[in-house]
């Protein structure tokens, strides 16, 4: 037992020499490595953050939203509806909602507008997101100037700014009371942009679903799990849109990885060579090339994966996160919480170290098999 450790010791003390003495080809082949395993791990990250933040967010979304179509489009739903769909057995509760969007001409963005209680923005109050904050230059106590539809002024004063832990989805909101919400959309009464319903058993929620449809066959019923399903897509399809676009880069890193693990230059197949005649064993000469191997693949694999937490979590993946968030001239900044999926990291290492370090002991297996003398001579 012993032996073998030592052997394998001086075997690695060895193998770290003869990196060394060729620098420039290692370092350029370890570069290489280690920006493809930086890149494709950081996309790993993101993507997992970001659909493990979706999912946190949604758990507070309502069990089920009713929407209304007319003409295939969504329309606003009757609040009348609330009675017939709360008589549903299983339903506990349904409120109709009062959302929309409002354009800001000062900076081209969208902010979201939200109805809530009297008790969170009372009237000629307002409540607004860090980003909405930030673009307007507000502070807790100013007015903030809005244009409603009939092209009358409307004039909340700031009662909170949401805090920026909070941006992922309240950077752009503001939160008016209903009557405000009215006036400034000139909103119909008695009408709803949806319905929020909670159902006693998330198991009835197909049942329920089917039977508001069938009272009111206008209405669109959209599950929880339907929207959660829908955003852990958008995501799944953001990254490998951001994966084909990394597929150039990784073909030829794979081009390049194999020309210099299969194409032994003679001044290697003369150390081969020269460690056969001195007495090493093919088997010595395979276990010195495994251990090169090993050294630039797992090297550069560490690397890559710590710089690509650092990229992702700390710095917020500033290379490609316009492209997997989404782009919006209100853009929310937040820090992702650190989250690896172990899985994913293991198939990503046999995808990138198992690969090369096997085709480092081709090559080297043909050239130890031949006589020293010749390969000195190659």
């Amino acid at each position: 037992m012993n032996n073998s450790m030592e052997r394998h010791l001086n075997i690695l003390e060895f193998t770290l020499a003869s990196l060394l003495r060729r620098k420039a080809k290692n370092l350029s082949l370890l570069a290489m490595y280690l920006l493809v395993v930086f890149m494709l791990a950081s996309l790993l990250f993101f993507v997992t953050a970001l659909k493990r933040e979706a999912a946190i967010i949604l758990n507070d979304a309502p069990d089920m939203i009713v929407q209304r179509l007319m003409a295939g489009r969504q329309d606003l739903v009757p609040v009348d509806y609330v009675a017939g769909i709360a008589q549903i057995k299983g339903v506990t509760a349904v409120r109709p909602r009062l959302w929309g969007y409002y354009y800001d001409a000062l900076n081209g963005a969208n902010f979201t507008i939200m109805a809530g209680d009297d008790s969170a923005a009372g009237s000629g109050k307002t409540a607004i997101g860090s980003g909405v904050a930030k673009t307007r230059n507000l502070m807790v106590g100013d007015l903030l100037p809005l244009i409603g539809y009939d092209k009358s002024p409307v004039m909340l004063e700031i009662g909170t700014i949401f805090p920026s832990a909070s941006d992922l989805i309240a950077a752009d909101l503001i939160v008016i009371s209903p009557d405000d919400f009215h006036h400034l959309f000139n909103f119909p009464a008695g009408q709803a942009t949806d319905l929020a319903v909670t159902v006693r058993n998330p198991k009835e929620l197909a049942t329920v679903a089917a039977k508001i449809v069938s009272r009111f066959p206008d209405s669109r019923p959209i599950l929880k799990s339907e929207i959660q399903r829908t955003y852990q897509s958008i995501f799944d399809w953001r990254g490998g849109m951001m994966l084909l676009v990394l597929a150039s880069s990784l073909l030829s890193f794979i081009i390049f990885a194999w020309d210099k693990a299969t194409g032994l230059s003679a001044e290697e197949r003369k150390e081969i060579g020269i460690l056969k005649s001195i007495g090493w064993e093919t088997s010595d000469v395979l276990l010195l090339k495994f251990w090169e191997g090993i050294v630039i693949s797992l090297t550069a694999f560490l690397l890559g994966t710590v710089l690509a937490y650092g990229h992702v979590f700390f710095l917020s993946a500033p290379l490609f996160a316009q492209a997997l968030k989404g782009w919006s001239v209100l853009y929310p900044h937040f820090r992702l919480v650190p989250v690896v999926d172990v899985y994913q990291l293991a198939v990503l290492f046999f995808l990138t170290v198992v690969p090369y370090t096997t085709a480092t002991i081709i090559p080297c297996w043909r050239a130890a098999t031949i006589d020293p003398d010749a390969a000195m001579r190659y």
